[in-house]
C-alpha cells in the first residue's frame, strides 16, 4: 500500500494551483502535541512508521524521512526501505531537512506543508533556507494526506471531543480564574490585547480541566483566547458541559465563552481586524513560538489585512508557569509514587513468581498485568503512555511497544526485560524503568552495562548544581561510566514530566542537545533520570526515576549536603529528591564497579523503598509481596 499511497500523493502534489516538487509530512497536529490523535497519525499513514517523532518529505522521485536515534531499529523493521530512505537526523553526517531540499531541488523549486502542522520556529528557517536557495515555501491550507486518504476510500477518522473533567483545587492548588489573573498581569505587562494558547496541555492546565482526546494524555482538542475582559475556549461545538460551566465559574473565571474548535481562524482573522481598526497600534497578540504557522497568520490578520499586526512570539507564559510546580502538586507526586511503587513491586513479584514456576508470560500479558495493579491504586486514571514492555532483542528498540498482533513474544528466564511504563493519578503523573535479568544470573557484559548506567543514574540523582543552569549541562554526569569505555545511548538522560498531563514537558530538560527555551532549573520541577545502554538485537538497559528538584543547603537531607562549602557565591544549591520508589536489581549490579558512596547510596534508596512502601504492603495483607520487597532490598554488600 506504500507504493499506492505515495504514487496517490505525488499525482495530488502535482495537480496543485501551484505544482509542489515536495510536500513536508511532519508528526504533529495543530497544537504541537509530542503524541496525536489517529486523525493526525498522517506520517505514519503514508509511510508505515510508527515512531512518535519524525519528519517526512516526498518529491517526485524520493520518499525519506527524519527520525533520532530512539527509532532508527524501529524504522528499519517498519518501513519499506526499497522506498524509503531513512535520515539519521543524530549523526553530524546527516544533512539536515532545509540543507537536503536546498541541494536536491531545482532552483525555483516550490516546497508545501500544512501551516496547522508547522509551528512558527520551524516555518521561519526553513522559509529563509529555501528563499536563499531560489525557492518558496507555501501554505497548503488543505491537508494533502487526508485528501489522499479520502481519495483512497480510507479517510482519517474524526477529530474526538471526548467529555471534559473538572480537576478540583485538592490536587491543583491553584484555582483557574488566579491563573487567568496572574497571565493577564503579565499581559499588561508586555501591552499584548490579548494571549492564544494552543497547546493543549496548558489549556487544561490554566483551566483545571482534563480530557481523553490524546491516548495517555489527559487533555482535549481546545484553544483559548483570553484579552483583559474576556475568556473564550474553542472546543467542540462550543457548547460548554454544565458540569464544566460550573467549575469555571466555581473558581473564579469570569466572561467565558464557549466557541466551536472549527472556527478559531476566523474569530483570531475577526480579532485582527478589530485591533487594527480601533487599536492604538501598541498594543499586540502574544502566542507561543510554538503554535502553528496557521494560528500566527489568522492572529496576525495576514489573508484580511493589508497591513499585518505585529506578534509577540515567544515562550509561552503557561509554559514556564507549569513548569514550576506549587506545593499542592509536589505533594501530589510524592503521593502517587508511593501508590505506584507499590503497583510495580507487586508485578514485578508476580512476574519472577510466575516465570520461575516454568509458567509463560508474553510482553503484552505482562504490560496487561502491570495495569490490573496500578488499577488497584486510588485516583488511577490510566496509563501516561504506551507501555514499553521488551524482553532479549526488543529492549534494544529505545521506544519499543509490543503488537497485539501476530505471534507474541515470551518472555523468557535468560532474558534481560525492560519495563518502562507510567501511571496518570490525579494527583500526578508518573514514568519509571526498571531493567530486569529474569533468572537473576546475567552474563558479566549485562552486569558491567547495567552497573554503568546505575552509576550514571547515581552520578545524576546525588548531583549538586547551581540554581538556574540549564538541564544540559547534567546530561554527561549520565554518561560517564559509559563513555570511559566507549559507550553511549542515543536519547536525552532526562524530560520534564507535567501534573496529571503530558508525561513529556518542556521547555526544561536534561539532554545532549540544550533546550532552545530552557529557562534555568528552580526548585519545584519534575524532571527524569534516565540513562541506558542497548545492544541492538540481545539486549536494552534503562534505569528511569522521575525525580523533584529541591534546595540544598549543609542542613539538607542530601548525601552530599555536609561537604558543602559555599552556595555558589549567592546563587543558591539545588539537587534532586528521587520520586520513584522501587529497588533495581541486586544480582545484575556488579559491586566492584560501585565505589563507597554509590555503595552507600543505592543502600540508601534501597532502604527507603522499604521503609515507606513496606508498612503499606503489610497493612494490605500483601505479605507475599512484602517478603520479595524485603528481599529485593537487603543491603548489598561487597563480600
Amino acid at each position: 500500500m506504500t507504493v499506492q499511497r505515495l504514487t496517490a500523493l505525488r499525482a495530488l502534489m502535482a495537480a496543485q494551483p501551484t505544482a509542489l516538487s515536495a510536500y513536508i509530512i511532519p508528526t504533529a497536529d495543530a497544537h504541537n502535541s509530542e503524541y496525536i490523535a489517529p486523525v493526525d497519525a498522517r506520517r505514519e499513514w503514508i509511510s508505515g512508521f510508527t515512531g512518535s517523532a519524525g519528519t517526512a518529505v516526498v518529491t517526485s522521485s524520493h520518499a525519506l524521512v527524519w527520525t533520532d536515534g530512539r527509532y532508527y531499529t524501529q524504522f528499519e523493521k517498519e518501513a519499506d526501505m526499497s522506498i524509503w530512505t531513512l535520515m539519521k537526523q543524530s549523526l553530524p553526517d546527516t544533512p539536515t531537512m532545509e540543507k537536503w531540499l536546498s541541494t536536491n531541488l531545482t532552483d525555483g523549486a516550490v516546497v508545501g506543508v500544512d501551516p496547522h502542522t508547522f509551528t512558527r520556529d520551524e516555518w521561519t528557517p526553513l522559509q529563509a533556507a529555501l528563499t536563499k536557495a531560489n525557492m518558496q515555501l507555501i501554505p497548503v491550507s488543505k491537508n494533502l494526506v487526508d485528501e489522499v486518504r479520502v481519495e483512497m476510500n480510507d479517510p482519517p477518522p474524526k477529530r474526538p471531543h471526548n467529555d471534559i473533567i473538572p480537576l478540583p483545587l485538592k490536587y491543583t492548588g491553584k484555582a483557574a480564574g488566579q491563573k487567568i489573573k496572574e497571565l493577564r498581569d503579565k499581559m499588561a505587562e508586555k501591552k499584548a490585547a490579548a494571549l492564544v494558547i494552543t497547546a493543549l496541555d496548558e489549556i487544561a492546565y490554566t483551566l483545571n480541566l482534563r480530557g481523553s482526546d490524546i491516548d495517555y494524555n489527559p487533555v482535549f482538542f481546545s484553544y483559548l483566547l483570553i484579552t483583559p475582559t474576556t475568556v473564550m475556549l474553542f472546543t467542540g461545538d462550543g457548547e460548554l458541559p454544565c458540569d464544566v460551566v460550573a467549575h469555571l465559574e466555581g473558581e473564579g473565571v469570569e466572561s467565558f465563552d464557549g466557541v466551536a474548535y472549527c472556527d478559531v481562524v476566523s474569530r483570531l482573522e475577526k480579532l485582527a481586524k478589530e485591533l487594527s481598526e480601533s487599536g492604538d497600534g501598541k498594543h499586540h497578540v502574544w502566542l507561543s513560538s510554538d503554535a502553528s504557522e496557521a494560528i500566527h497568520r489568522a492572529a496576525s490578520g495576514h489573508d484580511v489585512l493589508k497591513k499585518p499586526l505585529d506578534l509577540i512570539s515567544e515562550v509561552s507564559p503557561v509554559a514556564l508557569e507549569k513548569l514550576i510546580k506549587n506545593e499542592v502538586e509536589l505533594e501530589g507526586f510524592r503521593q502517587c509514587h508511593i501508590r505506584d511503587g507499590i503497583a510495580v513491586v507487586r508485578f514485578f513479584k508476580w512476574l519472577h513468581q510466575t516465570i520461575d514456576a516454568g509458567g509463560k508470560v508474553t510482553e503484552i500479558q505482562a504490560s496487561d498485568k502491570l495495569l490490573e495493579f496500578r488499577k488497584d491504586e486510588e485516583d488511577f486514571m490510566g496509563p501516561s503512555f504506551e507501555t514499553i514492555s521488551g524482553a532479549g532483542a526488543n529492549g534494544a528498540i529505545i521506544h519499543y511497544s509490543p503488537s497485539r498482533e501476530g505471534e507474541q513474544t515470551v518472555i523468557n528466564a535468560d532474558d534481560m526485560f525492560l519495563l518502562d511504563s507510567g501511571g496518570q493519578y490525579k494527583d500526578g503523573t508518573t514514568d519509571i524503568t526498571r531493567t530486569r535479568h529474569m533468572s537473576g544470573n546475567p552474563t558479566d557484559e549485562q552486569k558491567g552495562a547495567f552497573t554503568r548506567v546505575l552509576k550514571g543514574q547515581m552520578m545524576v540523582g546525588s548531583a549538586l548544581f547551581p540554581k538556574g543552569v540549564k538541564g544540559n549541562v547534567l546530561d554527561s554526569f549520565a554518561r560517564r561510566a559509559l563513555w570511559d569505555v566507549g559507550l553511549d545511548y542515543a536519547h536525552g538522560t532526562g524530560h520534564g514530566v507535567g501534573h496529571f498531563l503530558n508525561v513529556h514537558e518542556g521547555p526544561s530538560g536534561v539532554s545532549w542537545r540544550p533546550y532552545p527555551h530552557d529557562p534555568g532549573l528552580r526548585p519545584g520541577q519534575i524532571l527524569s533520570n534516565e540513562p541506558g545502554f542497548y545492544k541492538v538485537g540481545e539486549y536494552g538497559i534503562r534505569h528511569e526515576d522521575l525525580v523533584e528538584i529541591v534546595s540544598v543547603t549543609k542542613e539538607s537531607d542530601h548525601p552530599k549536603a555536609r561537604n558543602l562549602l559555599d552556595d555558589y557565591g549567592g546563587r543558591g544549591v539545588l539537587g534532586f529528591s528521587t520520586l520513584t520508589l522501587v529497588p533495581n536489581q541486586r544480582e545484575s549490579i556488579d559491586v566492584t564497579m560501585l565505589d563507597e558512596f554509590e555503595l552507600s547510596y543505592i543502600n540508601a534508596y534501597h532502604k527507603r523503598v522499604l521503609d515507606t512502601l513496606g508498612p503499606i504492603l503489610e497493612k494490605r495483607g500483601l505479605l507475599e509481596d512484602l517478603a520479595w520487597l524485603q528481599k529485593e532490598c537487603v543491603a548489598i554488600s561487597r563480600e
